[in-house]
C-alpha cells in the first residue's frame, strides 16, 4: 500500500514528462534531420528517428528542468503548446540549416577542384545533395564529414544544441533579421572558405593552362590536346593528394572555430 502514492504521483506526472521529450523532440529532431551525414538520404529514415530519440532521451536530464519551467504558464493550453512546438521546430531547422550552409564549403571546395582537374564530366550520386555531383567533389565530401567526426566536431553540433536553449529559450521565437543575418554571415563564410581551400587548384589551372596556351603559340604543330588532357588530369590529381589531407584539417578547424564564433 505505500507504494501506491508514489505510482499515483507518477502516473500524474507521466503528461507533462511527455510534453517535456515531445517539446525536446521538435528542436533535437528538427535540427538532427539537416546536419551532415545524419540528413544523408543513404541513412534509412527510421536510423535517423532513433538517432534523433537517443539524442532527445540523453538531453533530458540536462534540459529538461528548463523545458518544465517553460510549461507551467500554459498548462492545459491545447494552442499554446501547439504554438510552442512549431517555435521549436522552427529553431532547429534553423540551427540545421546554418550548419549545413558551414559545410556547403567543402562542397564548393570539391567542385572547383573537379573543374580545374578535369573531372566534371564524372557524376556520381550524392545523397546529401539529392543529385549528381561531380566524382571529386563527392570523395571531397565523405572524406570532410570523415574528419569532422574524427575531431569531434560532431559534438560541437550538439553543444551548439545545447547551447541554444541558453540563447533561444523555450517557447521563445528568436528574431527573424538575426537569423537571416546569421545564415547570410555562414553562406559567405562558406564561400570564402571553399574558394581558400580550392586555391592550390585554382592556381594551378591559371598556370597550367597558360603553358598550354603559350605551348600551342610556339609549337604550332604539336597536337596539345592530347598531350593536355592526361597531363592535367595526372598533375592536378598529384597536387590534390598533396594538400588535401591540410585543407581538410583546414576545413574541421574552420567548422569548429565558426560554430563557436557564431555563439551555437
Amino acid at each position: 500500500m505505500s507504494a501506491e502514492p508514489a505510482f499515483a504521483a507518477m502516473a500524474a506526472s507521466l503528461p507533462q514528462a511527455s510534453m517535456v521529450f515531445t517539446l525536446l523532440f521538435a528542436r533535437v529532431g528538427a535540427m538532427l534531420m539537416l546536419l551532415p551525414a545524419f540528413s544523408d538520404d543513404a541513412v534509412p529514415g527510421r536510423i535517423r528517428l532513433f538517432i534523433a530519440l537517443g539524442v532527445a532521451a540523453g538531453l533530458v536530464p540536462l534540459l529538461g528542468p528548463r523545458i518544465e519551467t517553460a510549461l507551467l504558464p500554459i498548462m492545459g493550453s491545447d494552442m499554446s503548446l501547439a504554438r510552442m512546438l512549431l517555435t521549436e521546430m522552427l529553431l532547429g531547422v534553423a540551427l540545421g540549416l546554418i550548419v549545413r550552409l558551414m559545410f556547403q564549403a567543402i562542397i564548393i571546395a570539391g567542385s572547383l577542384i573537379s573543374l580545374q582537374v578535369g573531372l566534371t564530366s564524372a557524376l556520381v550520386n550524392d545523397p546529401s545533395a539529392g543529385g549528381q555531383v561531380p566524382l571529386l567533389a563527392r570523395f571531397v565530401s565523405i572524406a570532410a564529414l570523415l574528419i569532422c567526426m574524427a575531431s569531434g566536431v560532431h559534438h560541437l553540433w550538439i553543444a551548439a544544441l545545447v547551447e541554444s536553449y541558453g540563447v533561444f529559450p523555450v517557447g521563445t521565437l528568436a528574431p527573424v533579421a538575426d537569423f537571416a543575418q546569421l545564415a547570410l554571415s555562414a553562406a559567405r563564410g562558406a564561400m570564402a572558405l571553399g574558394l581558400s581551400l580550392a586555391a592550390p587548384l585554382i592556381v594551378y589551372g591559371i598556370i597550367f593552362n597558360s603553358a598550354l596556351g603559350l605551348a600551342a603559340r610556339l609549337a604550332p604543330a604539336l597536337q596539345i590536346f592530347f598531350i593536355a588532357q592526361p597531363l592535367n588530369l595526372l598533375l592536378g590529381l598529384a597536387l590534390t593528394a598533396v594538400t588535401l589531407a591540410a585543407g581538410l584539417d583546414g576545413f574541421a578547424a574552420k567548422m569548429a572555430e565558426g560554430i563557436r564564433t557564431m555563439g551555437m
